[in-house]
């Protein structure tokens, strides 16, 4: 069985979870949105305690605030209430293996086009996290931006260390 097939299998018994709840919310519960990295070993929900319905959780390969992430929070805030904002990238992250020519160069080999886009890749988690809080409080569409706060995520031992955002 393809594997789009079996998840859609297990989906029966979250369905009628849902359905036994009465729904879920539009809006996060704790007022707060998350921005992580789309890496299949981070479990946001686990690794913060929540729940479905408790925040907006925004993920992309690095975990990187990128255009469209600034538009998913900008939503996330001015239509939803969205009060606080985390980042949280990790360690052992495919974002560190490679440049962004080197892809770029690679998917324009590959297809013949090079992306418009840029990878996002960098070289040092700390650093990017910062690069990433910077983009947020520069943002003029993110105005709550007093309460955003980056960690890295250690893999090897679950613990969340957080990014001192004033270093350079």
């Amino acid at each position: 069985m393809p594997v789009t097939e079996s998840l859609l299998a297990r989906h029966r018994a979250y369905s009628a979870e849902v359905r036994a709840l009465g729904g879920l919310a539009a809006k996060g519960t704790q007022k707060v949105a998350v921005v992580a990295c789309m890496d299949s070993r981070l479990d946001v929900f686990a690794v913060l305690g929540l729940t479905p319905g408790n925040a907006h959780v925004i993920r992309n390969a690095g975990g990187i605030v990128t255009e469209d992430t600034i538009r998913s929070l900008a939503i996330s805030q001015h239509l939803l209430g969205t009060e606080e904002i985390i980042l949280i990238h990790h360690t052992d992250c495919g974002m560190l293996s490679f440049t962004d020519d080197e892809l770029c160069r690679a998917l324009e080999e590959e297809t013949g086009v090079r992306p418009a886009w840029a990878p996002g890749s960098f070289t040092d988690l700390a650093g990017s996290v910062r690069q990433s809080i910077a983009r947020i409080k520069a943002s003029p569409f993110i105005p709550r931006t007093d309460a955003v706060r980056g960690f890295v995520l250690d893999l090897a031992t679950g613990r969340l260390e957080e990014v001192d955002a004033t270093r350079a």
